[in-house]
This record gives C-alpha cells, structure tokens and sequence, in this order.
C-alpha cells in the first residue's frame, strides 16, 4: 500500500506567477484547496531563460490533489487559502 510521507509543513501558495514558490524544491507537491469554492493550481517549467510552459488545472473546493514538479517549478493558485506541502511516497 502505497503511504504519503510528509516532508515539509504545509505552506501558502501565492496568487500569481511572481508569487510563486518551489515548495523547498519538492518535486512531489500536495495540495489541498480550502478557498470553499474551485481555485485553478499552476506550475511554471523552471529554465534557463526563467520561467516557461505555464500548466494550469482545476482543484474543486475540499480537494487534496498531487503534482509532480521539478524541484526548481514554481507552483501557485487563484487563491491564497490553497495550501501546499512537499511530500514524497513510500510503501
């Protein structure tokens, strides 16, 4: 059975690209919505020139969704109340 190991303690997400935060350079991030309403997550390819190929998807009200990242990606939501926590995965 496939268990979440925490790593770092949840955190905030910022509302735009230049909040953005690497979540202590997770490369597995959970997320949890708590904005009572849909909030959109994104994550920025980190590169060379800066930040490019923007993702974006939706995370419904009271949801916990995992996202796979490079460690250097920016991650942020449309609300600040979208919470993230660097975690990794054991069995």
């Amino acid at each position: 059975m496939q268990r979440t190991k925490l790593i770092e303690t949840e955190v905030g997400l910022g509302t735009d690209l230049a909040g953005g935060i690497t979540v202590s350079n997770a490369t597995v991030v959970r997320v949890y919505n708590g904005s009572g309403d849909v909030a959109t997550v994104s994550v920025a390819k980190s590169t060379t020139d800066g930040y490019t190929g923007i993702s974006t998807v939706s995370l419904p009200a009271a949801q916990v969704e995992f996202f796979e990242k490079m460690g250097a990606d920016l991650i942020w939501a449309s609300a600040n109340t979208v919470k993230a926590a660097k975690v990794g995965f054991t069995n």
